[in-house]
């Protein structure tokens, strides 16, 4: 039976005592979880470990732990995968007809600690109330019904619906928060699974303030435009919700379906970089931060400009860019690039793809015009 070093991140506030690495063997089959590994040692070793766990079926979500400094459900997550991500990368495992009890032999490493960006309270339990709950009711999590209210059920179309399952989807695991790199530099950002929930009411055609909301999240300096796109939630995320993707979809129904301009500047910004593009084919980034400011003879692009001066002279410093690709187009778009621009815009409705789910069964239709048209 395989044989495994599990390290669990212990913590005792009442103790006045530092965090530490509490070290312990264990030999388990290894399809079994990390969460079996952590209650075994705690039935059989230690009692005191401290860690939250329900339906050990990977639908509650209470046992998110980082696990070799990766987010992830402790119940969803075998141990022999978990010796080989992260830090267990390079184990070396022992050869197959090796019958010894692992002495001398460098074991499979588990690592296991609490979530990030989130106040520990003991061991591997964190603060849920203290930031993600407290996020989830700031983006108002229920539906705001239309009036009036009609006499029978809502009659939902199956596209809407299927739009919407994948936030749906959300345990509320906390994962994606824990892994966020814009929520590590700035608290207060809303964060991605509170916006995921967002989204999931202003893509319900029941909802009544779908504006509202936009502009409520636009307006936030700490809201939709916030996210720094590092995908870290993505790749944290148990159940496939995609958060950073419903960011941006909250982004585009607010620039481009409702035209709201934030005081944040993400509107003018994003619109800023499809001018950019179209005009020269490629990202010129010079000229990015005076266009999401209204060109540069606008006053405000001018002040901009003033302050980003420094990083512009570390820039040049460093080689990262030429005195000449900084203040001169060194390209133009192509003509098909604007006639591609042209056509997309041209549409009376914006195309959109949810790769989470298409709506349909794998089975083709019976109908092989329909089937044709499908491809």
């Amino acid at each position: 039976m395989p044989e495994y070093t599990l390290r669990i991140r212990r913590f005792d506030p009442l103790s006045g005592e530092a965090a530490y690495w509490d070290e312990h063997f264990i030999e388990m089959e290894e399809h079994n979880s990390v969460l079996d590994g952590i209650l075994k040692v705690k039935d059989e070793k230690d009692g005191s470990i401290g860690i939250r766990c329900s339906c050990q079926q990977g639908i509650c979500g209470s046992c998110a732990v980082r696990i070799n400094g990766k987010p992830g459900l402790a119940c969803n997550t075998h141990l022999e995968e978990a010796a080989h991500r992260g830090h267990g990368v390079g184990w070396n495992p022992p050869a197959p007809d090796d019958t010894s009890s692992g002495e001398g032999l460098k074991l499979p490493e588990i690592m296991v600690e609490p979530m990030g960006n989130m106040p520990v309270i003991r061991d591997l339990i964190v603060d849920m109330d203290a930031v993600h709950w407290r996020k989830i009711q700031r983006v108002t999590p229920w539906l705001i019904n239309r009036e009036p209210v009609p006499e029978r059920e809502y009659i939902v179309p199956h596209a809407n619906m299927v739009d919407v399952t994948q936030p749906m989807s959300c345990i509320q695991c906390g994962a994606c928060v824990s892994d966020c790199l814009s929520m590590e530099i700035d608290p207060l950002f809303i964060g991605p699974a509170a916006l995921a929930k967002a989204y999931r009411f202003v893509g319900d055609p029941r909802d009544a303030q779908h504006r509202e909301r936009l502009f409520d999240l636009a307006e936030d300096p700490h809201g939709i435009y916030d996210c720094t796109h590092c995908f870290n939630c993505v790749d944290a995320c148990p159940k496939g919700v995609d958060p950073m993707n419903q960011i941006m979809r909250l982004r585009r129904i607010a620039g481009t379906d409702y035209d709201i301009e934030d005081r944040n500047n993400g509107y003018r910004h994003e619109h800023a970089f499809v001018k950019n593009i179209r005009r020269n084919g490629l990202l010129h980034e010079s000229d990015l931060l005076a266009d999401s400011y209204g060109g540069k003879f606008n006053p405000a692009a001018g002040r901009e400009l003033v302050s980003s001066l420094p990083t512009g002279i570390k820039g040049l410093a460093r080689r990262k860019m030429t005195p000449k690709t900084a203040l001169m187009h060194p390209h133009k778009a192509p003509k098909p690039v604007s006639q591609t621009f042209d056509r997309i815009e041209g549409r009376d409705q914006r195309v959109e793809l949810n790769l989470y789910v298409s709506g349909y069964e794998d089975d083709e239709p019976a109908d092989e015009t329909e089937s044709e048209e499908r491809r």
